[in-house]
């Protein structure tokens, strides 16, 4: 089965300066929690996933992604954006192979990054990157395909590189541009402005707020693993409180339960 039929109503949902606001789901439970509350649209998250089977991110399989993919997708009627990570290869054939792999899984997008997974060279050389966007998007037919430009998150803070990679990305056919780890509005609103792209933005510690991103001409705004992280924190709260003789953590259900009976139904 093939889900170009949520890929449009997907994409629509970008609006600069309304912002999707695309939380990350680690399981089937999480995805469909998300969407009981409400939002539009879920997607996968490699680091969330890896953490369920007790991994460090970049931990998954290119099959297991895909199948995580499938499981999200099922479990929710709102549009899924898989994270795929590089695409789990270096070579522009092989990405565009995963890429329509994802087409087969129920996902409306998919996410493609230029890190390289090598600590000493962590992101492709521009003209390969570009080569590998333009083969996802070959292969993706009317999935989304958001093109990821790494440079912030692996210490390459050069803001003209980071927009000459997601103009060239734009022109090899990506539908939406993210460059997480920005850190400033200024920041998002520079790369808004220089790009004809909807552009999605990583919510960071002591960065700009929802709002301000949607200022800056954000059209996305996702969280990453950071629900996943909510969620394992609140388990190591709980689990130390017992091993403590408390048991102020059984009070602490009440919004989970309240939700629950929706999400899970059927």
């Amino acid at each position: 089965m093939t889900t170009d039929r949520l890929a449009p109503d997907f994409l629509a949902l970008h609006r600069p300066g309304d912002p999707l606001l695309l939380p990350n789901a680690w399981d089937a439970g999480s995805a469909r929690i998300l969407a009981a509350l409400g939002f539009a649209a879920v997607a996968t998250t490699s680091s969330g996933f890896a953490a369920t089977l007790g991994r460090p991110d970049g931990g998954v399989t290119r099959a297991e992604a895909l199948e995580h993919a499938a499981a999200l997708a099922a479990a929710v009627d709102v549009p899924v954006s898989a994270d795929l990570e590089n695409g789990f290869a270096d070579s522009p054939a092989d990405v565009a192979r995963t890429v329509a792999d994802a087409r087969l899984t129920g996902v409306a997008g998919c996410s493609i990054e230029d890190h390289t997974g090598n600590e000493d060279d962590p992101v492709y050389e521009r003209g390969l990157a570009v080569e590998r966007v333009a083969a996802a998007v070959e292969a993706a037919g009317d999935l989304v395909v958001t093109a990821r430009c790494e440079n912030h998150l692996y210490g390459r803070d050069d803001l003209t590189d980071t927009i000459g990679r997601l103009q060239a990305y734009q022109e090899a056919g990506a539908d939406v541009l993210f460059a997480p780890g920005l850190h400033d509005a200024a920041q998002v609103a520079t790369v808004c402005r220089e790009v004809d792209r909807p552009v999605s933005v990583l919510l960071v510690r002591g960065g700009p707020t929802p709002a301000e991103l949607a200022a800056a001409g954000a059209a996305r705004i996702s969280v990453g693993g950071t629900f996943a992280w909510n969620a394992l924190s609140a388990l190591v709260d709980a689990a130390r409180e017992l091993q403590a003789g408390g048991t102020a953590f059984l009070d602490r259900t009440g919004p989970a339960r309240d939700v629950m009976p929706a999400a899970f139904r059927g």
